[in-house]
C-alpha cells in the first residue's frame, strides 16, 4: 500500500505535466510513463502481480527512451533512470504480498495493459521518428561546432563596428572603422617617464609584483621547484587570517591575489585592510585599516588586488619610496609606505584621493570599487564597479588616470564629454549611466597604452535611451593613451548589449604567433567563451571574425543589432544550443518542470533578445563563459589555459507598473530595502527610469531542490595551443562534493563540472594552480593533459586567483580562501601558503 501510494503521488503530476508538455510541442514520454505509474499503483492497491508486469513494461520503455535521447552520458541519465530504477526495486519488493492474477484477465486489466502498451509504443516510435529527433535534439549537421551558431555569414568586420540596424541581409563593406589608431605618447627623452619605466623591470618569478603577475597579466611564473613529480608532497606552511567576516549577513566574497616584492607579501581583506607579511613565514609586519563602513559594500565585500610601485626618483630612505596603492568600497584611493604602513603624505590629501570627486552624490554601495588600479608608466588607471540594474541615472563609468607619486588627476576619459579630460565644471558631474570598467585593466608601458575591458550602460537589459557613445564603447576593449587619456583604438565584442555580457576578464598581453612571426597582442576572453585576439598597438584583429545574423524581436526590435561577431579561426568554448533534451533535475518531475519551462520560453540561441510577454533563456548566462578570472599563458610552449562557466539564465522583463506594485526600489530611493528585492543579488531589479524591471534566475534553478535546469557540466577548463590554434584538452571542472539537492553536500568526489569564479596561475614546470570551483578544492593540474595531480580541501571557498613566488629558498603558492556569497561557498578570511617540505625543496634546487 505504501509503494502504491508513492507511485500514485508521482504518477499524477507526471500525467498532468506530460499532457501539458505535449500541448507545448514537447516530449511524449511523460504522459505514458505517468500512466504506467498510476496503473502500477492501481494494481498494487488490488494486490495483483499484474502491477509488476505493467511497471516492467514502463521501465523498459523508459530505458529505451533514455538511451535514445541522451546516450550513455551518466549525468544526463540521472533524472531519466535513477528514480525509475529506485521505483523498480520498490515494486519488486512487493512481490511476496501480491497474488497471481486470475487466469481470465478482467476487462479493466485488459484495458490497462493496452493503454500502457500503446503509450509506450507511442513514445518508442517517437524515439525513432526523424521529425521527433529533429525536434528533440540538434543534429551534427545543424550545429556549427566552430561558432555555436548556425546563422549565415554576413560580413567579415575587423573593426568591431556594428552593422547598420534594420538591414539583416546586406552590410556595407565600406563601413569605416570606428576610430583610427592614435599614436601613443612616447615621451622620449623625458627623464621622469624614463625613470618610472624602471618599474617594469620587476617580473614575475622570485616576485609576483602585480595582480596578474605583471600588468601584462599572463599569470605565469618561471619557477620550477614544484614539479609534476613532487607536487603531491605540497604541504601548508603558514596561514594568515584577516579577521574580516560578515557580522550581519552582508554579502562577502573576497577574491584577493596578493603581490610580493622582496621579502614581503602585500594583501588586502574583504573590507580593504592592507597587510604586509613576511613572504616566507606569514608573520605580520603591519596592517592598515581604512575603516571602510559596511554600508559601502556594493555587489560584495571584495578586494581583488593592489598595486606596488617603486619611485626611482626618491631616496631609498624616504617614506613611500616604495608604496602600495589600494581602492576602498567607499571610493577612496589610499597609498601606503611599504616599510611602515603609514599613509604617503604627498599623495592626494595626506595619502588619500577621493574618487567621488566629479561623480556627485551617490547612495552608499552604488559606486564601490573592488578591483585594483592598473599602473602604466607613472599613471594609475582607475575604474569602478557600479551596482547593476538599479537606475538609468547611475554613477558615471568614467575612467581616470592619476599620477602614482602625487595622486593628482592626469586625465579623465568620460565618453559623454568628448575632448574634455579634466574634472567637470563646477556644479556638473561626469556623465551618468555610461559603461564602466568594474574589472582589471592591463597595460603596456613601452607602448604607453592601457587596455580596458568595458561593461555596458547602466541597466543591463534595456537600452532605448543610450547615447551613440555608449553604444560605441559598451562591451568593448578600449585602448587609451596613458599620457593623454585619448582613445587609441577600440573593438566591440557585443553590439547593443542588452544581456549583461560585459567584458569581465583582464586582457592578457602576449606575443601571438602568426604566419609573419610573433605580434604583440592582447587576448580578450568573453562571457560567450570566445577569445578576441588583436594587435595591441593598432587594434587590428589577428583572428578572423564573422558578423552573423542574430535573433531579432523582443521589446526593442528596431534597435537590436542585426548581427553579432563570432571568432572563426581560433577555438572557442561555446557549447551547443540548448534543446529540451538538455533539461535536468534530480528526478523525472524536476526534469519535466524544466522541460515545460523551456517550451514556454523564448529561445533562439545566443543573443535571444529580452522579452516581457514570456521568459527568455540567456545562454551563456551573465557569469560566462569566461568571467573575471581571465586566462593564463605559458609563453614557453604557447599554451593558453582558461576555466569557464556553462550555465543559462532564465530571465523576464517586468513592466514598470508591476515593479512599483511589488515595491522594488532602486538603491538611490530613501525607502530602499535590499531585503525587499532590488539589491545586487536580488532576483528582481528595478531598472528605474526605464519601461521595465528585470527578473533574473541566475543559473536557472529548479524550485525546491535548488538544482539547475540544464544538465552538467556547469563549468570546464581547457587548454588551447596558440601555435596550432587547437584545443589540447577540455574537461569538466569541479567535483560534486559540496553540491547536491536542497543544498545538502553530496561529498561525491566525481568531476561534475561546477560553477566557478577566479583564475589560475601557470608555472614553467607545467603546472596550473587553481581554486575557483564550488567544491572548495585547491588543485594542481597538468598543463599538457588536464589531469589533476594534487588537491587540498580549503577551509572556505577558493574564489580567488592564486599566485606563486620564491622566499627563503622555497617556491610558495598562496591562495585567498575567502568564499563567495553568490556562489554559495563558505565565507572565510584565510590566506594559505603551500610549499614542498624543506628537504624536498632543497633536493629540487
Amino acid at each position: 500500500m505504501f509503494v502504491a501510494a508513492v507511485l500514485m503521488i508521482f504518477g499524477l503530476p507526471l500525467v498532468a505535466g506530460g499532457a501539458w508538455l505535449m500541448s507545448l510541442g514537447g516530449s511524449w514520454y511523460y504522459l505514458p510513463a505517468g500512466t504506467g505509474l498510476i496503473l502500477t499503483a492501481w494494481f498494487l492497491f488490488r494486490q495483483e502481480r499484474l502491477a509488476v508486469w505493467i511497471y516492467l513494461i514502463t521501465f523498459a520503455g523508459t530505458v529505451i527512451w533514455a538511451l535514445w535521447e541522451a546516450g550513455l552520458d551518466p549525468w544526463a541519465q540521472v533524472p531519466r533512470l535513477v528514480a525509475p530504477t529506485v521505483v523498480l526495486v520498490l515494486v519488486l519488493t512487493t512481490l511476496p504480498a501480491l497474488r497471481r492474477s486470475a487466469r481470465r484477465v478482467g476487462p479493466a486489466a485488459t484495458v490497462s495493459v493496452l493503454v500502457g502498451a500503446t503509450g509506450l509504443v507511442g513514445f518508442a516510435s517517437q524515439a525513432v521518428s526523424p521529425a521527433a529527433a529533429q525536434d528533440g535534439r540538434v543534429t551534427t549537421d545543424e550545429q556549427d561546432s566552430d561558432s555555436g551558431s548556425d546563422a549565415p555569414l554576413v560580413q567579415n568586420d575587423d573593426t568591431g563596428t556594428p552593422p547598420p540596424a534594420g538591414d539583416q541581409g546586406v552590410v556595407d563593406a565600406d563601413t569605416p572603422a570606428a576610430e583610427l589608431p592614435v599614436e601613443p605618447a612616447t615621451a622620449e627623452g623625458d627623464p621622469q617617464v624614463d625613470a618610472v619605466q624602471s618599474y617594469n623591470v620587476l617580473e614575475a618569478g622570485v616576485d609576483w609584483p602585480a595582480y596578474g603577475g605583471t600588468h601584462h597579466a599572463m599569470r605565469y611564473s618561471p619557477l620550477t621547484q614544484i614539479t609534476k613529480e613532487n607536487v603531491g608532497q605540497l604541504e601548508q606552511i603558514w596561514e594568515f587570517r584577516t579577521g574580516d567576516l560578515p557580522e550581519d549577513d552582508e554579502p562577502f566574497g573576497n577574491q584577493n591575489t596578493p603581490v610580493k616584492v622582496g621579502d614581503r607579501l602585500y594583501l588586502c581583506s574583504a573590507m580593504n585592510k592592507i597587510t604586509a607579511l613576511d613572504a616566507a613565514t606569514g608573520a605580520e609586519y603591519w596592517t592598515h585599516d581604512p575603516e571602510t563602513p559596511s554600508d559601502a559594500i556594493g555587489y560584495n565585500a571584495s578586494c581583488r588586488g593592489l598595486v606596488y610601485f617603486e619611485d626611482p626618483t626618491a631616496e631609498r630612505t624616504e617614506i613611500c619610496a616604495t608604496r602600495v596603492v589600494n581602492l576602498t568600497h567607499d571610493a577612496r584611493m589610499i597609498a601606503l609606505d611599504t616599510e611602515t604602513g603609514q599613509l604617503c603624505p604627498d599623495f592626494g590629501q595626506s595619502g588619500v584621493v577621493d574618487l567621488m570627486e566629479g561623480i556627485g552624490d551617490s547612495a552608499p554601495g552604488f559606486y564601490a570599487p573592488t578591483s585594483p588600479p592598473t599602473l602604466v608608466r607613472d599613471v594609475l588607471v582607475v575604474g569602478s564597479q557600479v551596482s547593476d540594474g538599479q537606475t538609468r541615472e547611475a554613477p558615471s563609468g568614467v575612467i581616470r588616470g592619476y599620477n602614482v607619486v602625487s595622486g593628482e588627476l592626469d586625465w579623465a576619459w568620460d565618453m559623454g564629454r568628448p575632448g574634455e579630460t579634466g574634472l567637470p565644471p563646477e556644479g556638473e558631474i561626469y556623465t551618468p549611466g555610461t559603461p564602466n570598467m568594474w574589472t582589471i585593466a592591463s597595460g603596456d608601458s613601452e607602448l604607453g597604452l592601457v587596455y580596458m575591458p568595458m561593461g555596458n550602460s547602466a541597466v543591463d537589459y534595456w537600452g532605448g535611451d543610450r547615447s551613440d557613445a555608449e553604444n560605441e564603447y559598451s562591451t568593448a576593449i578600449v585602448a587609451l593613451d596613458v599620457e593623454t587619456g585619448e582613445v587609441a583604438w577600440h573593438y566591440q565584442t557585443v553590439h547593443y548589449d542588452v544581456w549583461d555580457y560585459d567584458l569581465g576578464g583582464q586582457g592578457t598581453l602576449v606575443d601571438f604567433p602568426t604566419a609573419d612571426g610573433p605580434v604583440p597582442a592582447i587576448i580578450m576572453p568573453s562571457k560567450q567563451a570566445q577569445f578576441y585576439i588583436l594587435n595591441r598597438e593598432t587594434g587590428e584583429l589577428l583572428v578572423d571574425v564573422e558578423e552573423r545574423l542574430a535573433p531579432q524581436g523582443g521589446v526593442e526590435p528596431e534597435r537590436l543589432s542585426p548581427t553579432q561577431p563570432y571568432v572563426t579561426d581560433f577555438p572557442n568554448l561555446i557549447k551547443p544550443t540548448l534543446t529540451e533534451a538538455d533539461m535536468w533535475g534530480a528526478t523525472p518531475l524536476d526534469q519535466l518542470y524544466c522541460r515545460i519551462r523551456f517550451r514556454q520560453a523564448s529561445y533562439d540561441g545566443v543573443y535571444t533578445p529580452p522579452t516581457v510577454d514570456r521568459p527568455w533563456i540567456q545562454y551563456p548566462g551573465y557569469n560566462g563563459g569566461v568571467d573575471w578570472g581571465g586566462v593564463a599563458i605559458d609563453p614557453e610552449n604557447n599554451i593558453m589555459i582558461s576555466n569557464y562557466n556553462n550555465m543559462p539564465n532564465y530571465n523576464q522583463l517586468v513592466p514598470r507598473e508591476e515593479i512599483e506594485e511589488m515595491g522594488i526600489l532602486p538603491i538611490t530611493d530613501p525607502n530602499y530595502d535590499a531585503d525587499a528585492g532590488g539589491g545586487s543579488h536580488g532576483s528582481i531589479s528595478p531598472q528605474a527610469q526605464t519601461p521595465y524591471g528585470i527578473r533574473v534566475n541566475a543559473g536557472w534553478r529548479v524550485p525546491f531542490t535548488g538544482l539547475l535546469c540544464s544538465q552538467p557540466p556547469y563549468g570546464g577548463i581547457a587548454a588551447i595551443d596558440l601555435n596550432t590554434r587547437e584545443v589540447l584538452w577540455d574537461r569538466p571542472f569541479g567535483t560534486a562534493r559540496k553540491n547536491g539537492p536542497f543544498g545538502i553536500p553530496s561529498m561525491l568526489p566525481i568531476e561534475i563540472g561546477t560553477p566557478n569564479n577566479g583564475g589560475g596561475v601557470v608555472t614553467a614546470s607545467g603546472l596550473f594552480f587553481i581554486g575557483a570551483a564550488t567544491d572548495d578544492l585547491f588543485r594542481a593540474v597538468d598543463v599538457q593533459t588536464g589531469d589533476r595531480l594534487w588537491d587540498v580541501a580549503l577551509p572556505a571557498g577558493g574564489q580567488a586567483t592564486p599566485m606563486t613566488y620564491e622566499a627563503g629558498g622555497r617556491q610558495i603558492v598562496v591562495i585567498n580562501a575567502g568564499g563567495h556569497d553568490f556562489m554559495e561557498t563558505k565565507i572565510g578570511d584565510y590566506f594559505i601558503a603551500y610549499a614542498l617540505p624543506d628537504d624536498s625543496a632543497v633536493d629540487s634546487q
